[in-house]
Order: C-alpha cells, then sequence, then structure tokens
C-alpha cells in the first residue's frame, strides 16, 4: 500500500468516544473518511453500538479498543493496537476527561490529572513516529476553563490549563512533521451525576452566554476537522463556546 497516495483513507484514533463530545467526533471524522478507532473504558457498550453503525454504513471502518489510560502501557498498547489494526495513523484526538470538583484527596488529583494530562502526553508521544508518516495531526480537547475560571473546579481547570500549554509545547516539539492544536468547548453538553446542574443555572449560563444558546457536540467535531483539514495551523487553541470566554 502507497500510504501517499491521496486515495488511501485517512485513520483517527478518538479517546473517550464511546458518548457525548467523543462521540459525535467520532462520527463526523468517519462520515469526512477516516477510518475510526473508537477508544473507550467503561463504556464498551455504548462504543460496540458506535462502531456497528459505522461498520454498516462502510465495512470495516471502525474498531472499539478498551484501555484504562490511567496506566501508561496501555496507553502505548492503545497506539500500538490502532497500528495493528490500520497500518497508519494520520489523527490523535485526546478527548478521554475527568471532570470532578476540587478535592484535597490525593487519589482524586491523581485520577483528574493522569487522565486529563499525562495520558494525552503518553499517547501524543507515542503516536508520533506514525503520525509523522502521513504529516498527521494531534488536537487536544481542552475546555474555556483553562483560562475562565470555574467556581469548586480548581483542579480540573489548572489540568486543562496544563494540557492547554502541553498543546503549544508539543506544537513546536513536533513541528515540521506533526501538528498539534486544541478545541476548547464551553457549555456544549451538561454534566452528568454528581455534577448535573439544576434546570435555572443552566439558564443562567445561556443567559450569560453572548450567542444566547447552549451549544452542540456537532459544533465541536466540526471545530476539530477543520483544524485537521488545515495545514498552517498549528499550536492554537479555538474556543467553541458561543462567545463564553470574552462574556
Amino acid at each position: 500500500m502507497n500510504h501517499d497516495n491521496k486515495q488511501v483513507t485517512r485513520v483517527a484514533l478518538v479517546t473517550g468516544a464511546a458518548r457525548r463530545i467523543g462521540a459525535s467526533i467520532a462520527t463526523h471524522l468517519h462520515q469526512a473518511g477516516f477510518n475510526v478507532v473508537i477508544h473507550c473504558h467503561q463504556s464498551q457498550s455504548e462504543a460496540e453500538q458506535l462502531a456497528a453503525k459505522m461498520n454498516s454504513t462502510r465495512k470495516n471502518s471502525a474498531l472499539v479498543l478498551v484501555a484504562d489510560l490511567m496506566i501508561m502501557s496501555k496507553a502505548v498498547e492503545l497506539i500500538a493496537n490502532t497500528m495493528g489494526w490500520a497500518n497508519r495513523l494520520d489523527l490523535l484526538v485526546n478527548n478521554a476527561s475527568v471532570f470532578t470538583k476540587a478535592s484535597l484527596d490525593e487519589t482524586e488529583w491523581d485520577r483528574l490529572f493522569t487522565t486529563n494530562v499525562k495520558a494525552p502526553f503518553w499517547l501524543s508521544h507515542s503516536a508520533y513516529p506514525h503520525l509523522a508518516a502521513h504529516q498527521g495531526s494531534i488536537i487536544n480537547i481542552t475546555d474555556i476553563h483553562a483560562k475562565k475560571t470555574l467556581k469548586d473546579y480548581s483542579s480540573y481547570c489548572q489540568s486543562k490549563a496544563a494540557l492547554a500549554m502541553q498543546t503549544t509545547t508539543l506544537a513546536r516539539e513536533f513541528a515540521p512533521k506533526v501538528r498539534v492544536n486544541a478545541v476548547a468547548p464551553g457549555a456544549t453538553i451538561w454534566p452528568e451525576l454528581a455534577n448535573q446542574l439544576s434546570e435555572a443555572i443552566q439558564q443562567k449560563i445561556i443567559a450569560r452566554t453572548p450567542l444566547k444558546q447552549h451549544g452542540d457536540p456537532l459544533f465541536i467535531a466540526q471545530a476539530v476537522l477543520a483544524l485537521v483539514e488545515n495545514p498552517f495551523i498549528t499550536g492554537q487553541t479555538l474556543s467553541v463556546d458561543g462567545g463564553q470566554e470574552v462574556a
């Protein structure tokens, strides 16, 4: 196979892709012609359903890989297994994330920073030689709260700020063969479970958003693809937030 042939199907690995924003990114990339590796940890059933839907429209175009990104060897193995399936990698989307309230519990800090900062770093370095073979790219999913503080979530904000810095530092280190950018969502899908917001708070957030609407995961997916397709952008973070960051 000639990997430089423009007709060769590109391959994307999206972490945390079984649900929510990750699933939207994986779906949008698949619709754009990518073969997609859907990574998950605990949401294997949803991931398998998503892959089955993709494979029903284009045979053997999606694969589910389960990995615990808290463990460096598993992150490295995820890249190896992607290559074993596709024999190439054009795009890594570091979407898997932990969102929790601030805590003094050391275990929670480790879980937050390992998932949100260390894992993308491990994955990016492991993926680099494969991405470099095709002038590939990395997209990190950060958060507008990497710069705009969020009350009661200080440790989360710090982790996303670290990922934003990781984006710029790796963009410089990986150039010119691999581009590294980020997309920073605003209020796109309301938090779940312990982080759930009341209807009143949701409406208050929308009212404070300049575009006066709640986001859609598709908007994030479209931003990811836009950065992937522009070969002259690296080290940048694109906020997709309806204007929240500047409000």
